[in-house]
């Protein structure tokens, strides 16, 4: 049998009650049997600092190691302002530097998004596949999952109630643990 794969998760949004919190909770609820999710606080990360970037806290150092544990990542992130929340990039900014030490680079990942809108978070997730270009992170193109109109979504607890939706996460989160294991196969030969 093949070993588990290990999906780090990272929210974007800070807010306990965010839909993008509760799409992150079914992701872990929705894992295949194969594989796990431990999920990231970005919270708490100081704003990045080149000139702590040789010396970096404490908590980015987890962030750094936590990454490279992971076998794949999984991004969920709303949308602000037609972009990526200012939190989730200065994560990104952090766990990338100092040049030279790019912890993100050679991982799969997927991405989604909940948004009250109707087209989800596209405009944020597609900055984020731009980022992943220069981060060398190998983003899975199919199936996109941008939750539009989560209020209609997601019940008042926070808990994502649609089934159609909920099948679309299970495809994304079975095809994220295969993405992973071939690019985990190729890394290896």
């Amino acid at each position: 049998m093949a070993r588990s794969v290990r999906i780090l998760g990272l929210c974007g949004s800070l807010r306990r009650a965010s839909y993008n919190r509760g799409a992150l909770r079914a992701a872990g609820e929705l894992m295949p049997p194969d594989s796990q999710l431990e999920v990231f606080e970005i919270a708490g990360l100081p704003g990045f600092d080149q000139d702590d970037e040789g010396d970096p806290p404490a908590q980015v150092v987890e962030l750094k190691r936590a990454i490279r544990r992971a076998d794949g990542l999984l991004f969920v992130t709303p949308e602000y302002n037609y972009s990526v929340p200012g939190v989730l990039k200065n994560a990104i900014d952090w766990a990338s530097r100092p040049y030279g030490d790019n912890a993100w680079a050679g991982k799969p990942a997927a991405i989604l998004g909940a948004s009250i809108g109707a087209i989800g978070t596209a405009r944020a997730q597609y900055h984020l596949r731009q980022m992943f270009v220069f981060l060398d992170v190998h983003a899975l193109n199919q199936p996109e999952v941008m939750i539009g109109k989560a209020a209609e979504r997601f019940d008042e607890q926070g808990n994502l109630t649609d089934d159609s939706t909920r099948e679309l996460l299970r495809k994304l989160l079975e095809s994220l643990v295969a993405w992973t294991r071939r690019w985990s196969a190729t890394a290896s030969t």
